[in-house]
């Protein structure tokens, strides 16, 4: 300890004093935000599987048959769009777990879960409603997108708070939803 340190852990200015971490530890952090990191990969792939696989059979059956807008891209497109947005709300949300435990933080991530929810349940709405009931499920997976829009909207403002580099990362993702809701609404409408 230094002259400048009191027995408390500060220096003369009140500023605390820290030693560095040692391997083990750092090891151990570094392991752990690995895991998490992983963890908020496997869901996102877990939620893409639910979508790709209520999706699959639809996709070559009432949706294909379906009237659609000169603006909706080739089914071959999606599924490199997904993987990117899913791959970076996974990187976003990481980000957020790896800042400092705080209110904010708390608020950001379960806001987060929120959004996924809802992403978890337009798949299911869209493609497996609209192939039970036909315009109406179409009409319900609307709703669900209008309120993932909101929720990823509020989610953007609550990464914010915390890391603006994870707030911007989600942007992408909600232009994209922001596009799939006119999707939605004009199949929806052609759809009668």
């Amino acid at each position: 300890m230094t002259a400048m340190q009191s027995v408390n852990g500060s220096n003369r200015t009140g500023t605390p004093t820290t030693s560095p971490a040692s391997p083990r530890t750092a090891s151990r952090t570094a392991a752990r935000s690995t895991l998490a990191l992983l963890c908020f990969v496997g869901i996102a792939v877990a939620i893409a599987v639910l979508g790709s696989s209520v999706s699959a059979t639809a996709i070559d059956g009432w949706y294909a048959e379906t009237p659609k807008p000169m603006w909706n891209p080739p089914n071959a497109v999606f599924g490199p769009v997904w993987t990117v947005l899913y791959a970076s709300m996974s990187i976003a949300a990481w980000l957020i777990w790896r800042g400092p435990d705080s209110p904010a933080r708390s608020r950001a991530l379960r806001m987060y879960v929120a959004q996924l929810a809802l992403n978890a349940l337009w798949s299911p709405a869209f493609f497996g409603l609209g192939a039970l009931v036909g315009t109406p499920g179409i009409w319900v997976a609307l709703g669900v997108i209008v309120a993932l829009d909101f929720a990823i909207l509020a989610t953007i403002i609550r990464f914010g708070d915390v890391s603006r580099v994870a707030a911007a990362v989600l942007v992408p993702y909600f232009a994209w939803s922001l596009f799939a809701t006119t999707l939605n609404a004009a199949i929806a409408v052609l759809a009668r």
